[in-house]
Formats: C-alpha cells, sequence, structure tokens
C-alpha cells in the first residue's frame, strides 16, 4: 500500500468485468476491498468460487477481497468506485446513498452517459451526493487485458485536493495513471469513443480496408471532440489517452463489445438478437441517443453519430447509411 494514500478500505460496487477487475487491482495493491454485488444468490457464487466466473473467468479473488451486499459493502469505507452500466448507475447510487458519509471519496469508472439528458455519470453523482468529492477514472483500459496484467495505462481526473491521493491508489508498475483536471473531458472522451468502436466493427465487417477505417476512426473522434469542447472539455484531452487513445483500443481489439456489436449489426442482425449474444453491455446503444441530446443541446453537427442512430435505432438499411455519409457535401477538414 502507497503511504501517500489518504484511503485505506475501498469498495467497487458492480461486479462487471470491469468492476471486478478493478476490484482485484485494488486488493492486489494491499487495500481491503469490498466488492458490492446485487443479491445473496450472486454473492454467495461469487464467494464460493473466489472468482467471477461470468465475467472474468480465470482470475483469482485475493484474501483482502471481500463481496458483499452494496449496502454492506461501503460501510465504514473511504472510497467508492461505481464501476456499473451507465442506465443503472442512479438507481444503485440512491440504494446505498443513506449508507455513505459525505466524507467519503467517489471516484465513476462508467464509461456511458444518461441516455434521455445527455448527463455524465459524475453530474448524477454529484446530484446524489452533493457534499462528497467525485472523481472519474477513464482510458483504453480493456477489462481482460488489465486483469491479466499487461501494460495499461489510464486516466484519473478530479478538481479536488484528492487526485494525487488517487492517483497512488491505483499507480502500479503494470497500471500506469496519469491525472487531470478535465473531468467533461475524460469522461466524455470514454464515453463517446462507443460511437467510434460500433462504425469500426461495421468496417470491419464490410472489409473495407485499412484506409476506410483510418479514415472513420480520425473523423469520428473529430466528430465526438467537437461535441466535448462545446460541452466544456479541453480540446487536448480528447487527444489523450481518455479520447484518442480509448478510440484506439475500442476500435481495433477483438475484446471490444462496442466494435463486435458494429459487426453483428452490419452483418444483418437485429439489435435485438445481436444484443444477445454480445459478452455483457455495450454502451453505444444508449449512448448514441444521449449524444445526439448534447448535440442538439450545443448545435454541433454529427452526421456518423446521426447515421449510427439511423442504423440502430430506427431501422435504416446499413448500405443505404453509408452511401449517404459518402455522399455527403465535402468540406474542410479542421472547423
Amino acid at each position: 500500500m502507497n503511504n501517500l494514500t489518504i484511503f485505506k478500505r475501498i469498495a467497487v460496487i458492480g461486479t462487471t468485468a470491469w468492476g471486478t477487475t478493478l476490484a482485484v487491482h485494488l486488493a492486489n495493491q494491499g487495500f481491503e476491498v469490498f466488492l458490492g454485488a446485487r443479491d445473496e444468490l450472486e454473492i454467495r457464487i461469487l464467494e464460493d468460487s473466489r472468482e467471477n466466473k461470468k465475467r472474468l473467468p480465470g482470475i483469482k479473488f485475493p484474501k483482502n477481497l471481500h463481496v458483499k451486499e452494496m449496502q454492506n459493502a461501503v460501510d465504514g469505507v473511504d472510497l467508492i468506485c461505481f464501476v456499473v452500466p451507465s442506465h443503472t448507475l442512479a438507481d444503485n447510487a440512491k440504494k446505498i446513498a443513506q449508507a455513505i458519509t459525505p466524507d467519503a471519496t467517489l471516484l465513476s469508472a462508467t464509461k456511458g452517459l444518461e441516455q434521455y439528458s445527455g448527463k455524465r455519470m459524475s453530474e448524477i453523482l454529484r446530484e446524489i451526493f452533493p457534499h462528497n468529492d467525485i472523481a472519474v477514472l477513464s482510458g483504453p483500459n480493456l477489462s481482460k487485458e488489465v486483469a491479466f496484467g499487461n501494460p495499461t495505462t489510464t486516466v484519473i481526473a478530479s478538481k479536488n485536493n484528492t487526485l494525487e491521493s488517487l492517483q497512488s491508489v491505483f499507480h502500479n508498475e503494470s497500471f500506469r495513471v496519469y491525472t487531470s483536471e478535465d473531468i467533461i473531458g475524460v469522461e466524455l472522451g470514454g464515453s463517446l469513443k462507443n460511437i467510434i468502436a460500433f462504425s469500426a466493427g461495421m468496417a470491419d465487417h464490410f472489409e473495407f480496408g485499412h484506409n476506410s477505417k483510418a479514415a472513420i476512426v480520425t473523423r469520428g473522434l473529430a466528430e465526438i471532440t467537437r461535441l466535448a469542447v462545446a460541452a466544456g472539455a479541453e480540446a487536448i484531452t480528447m487527444q489523450g489517452l481518455a479520447g484518442m487513445g480509448d478510440v484506439i483500443a475500442t476500435s481495433y481489439s477483438q475484446l471490444s463489445r462496442n466494435r463486435t456489436l458494429g459487426e453483428s449489426i452490419a452483418s444483418g442482425k437485429s439489435l435485438t438478437d445481436a444484443l444477445k449474444i454480445s459478452d455483457g453491455i455495450s454502451e453505444s446503444v444508449i449512448t448514441v441517443k444521449a449524444a445526439l441530446v448534447l448535440a442538439e443541446k450545443h448545435n454541433v453537427d454529427m452526421p456518423i453519430t446521426r447515421a449510427i442512430d439511423d442504423i440502430l435505432h430506427k431501422g435504416k438499411d446499413t448500405n443505404k447509411t453509408i452511401a449517404d455519409l459518402l455522399s455527403r457535401e465535402p468540406t474542410t477538414e479542421v472547423y
């Protein structure tokens, strides 16, 4: 355990693959970690097997990682990490709100936006916990690679004086942690990249080639950067780990659920069928709607995002949508 940290006991809310990965990582860092599960059955399964066989098979729990019901998991802890699907964050946070003290630090590692409002996860937490310090964690962090100890980098953003201590909690020789004060940029980068990963998956299915995929990733990054900056982010953040780094990882990896979803939809599967075979939550389905809410609010043009929304939620033909994108009036690259 790093002596710089002010944290001793940590709770991780969410038995997702990423939540489990972070819980194991923090336990290996020497902290007493409590992984918050939904019900007694899930607790018993995880404690009996001492691994999350459904989401993260092959990664054993350290002895200082304890699985508890969510309210019990946050009792008396200094740091609470929320790692749940974006559409469940508000409900989960409200369920345990009474058990969380105002001096506990809250960290969101959820990459997503609230569908109908476009709110970031830290904004939702701030509404529920007006007095707590809040931070966010995001970056090119495919959970299985992190869990197996592959060299990884991430970004923690906060405007509070706990930032250095948070960095020391997570940082080690294989998990390099950078800091930022641009909460908006770090969150939007981690959320909006899911749209680009979906687009990249479609390009993979159609075997468009490297030129086309490079164009999709690059123009997609430009598109989400326009929105992020309009929403208050710093442009340079979108060129860093939480923006470009995460876009690259999720647009090219076979482990990326959002890229895989794009492949499935492009192959002709319905959204319902594609989600049934998806290994976990594909946030792009929600994020594309939330991004368009923000785009309308900030008057930002997002043609790729609109096209993905047409395919995912309006049943528009994939080939026709791609043809319409390519037939748009040519313009300058930077504007």
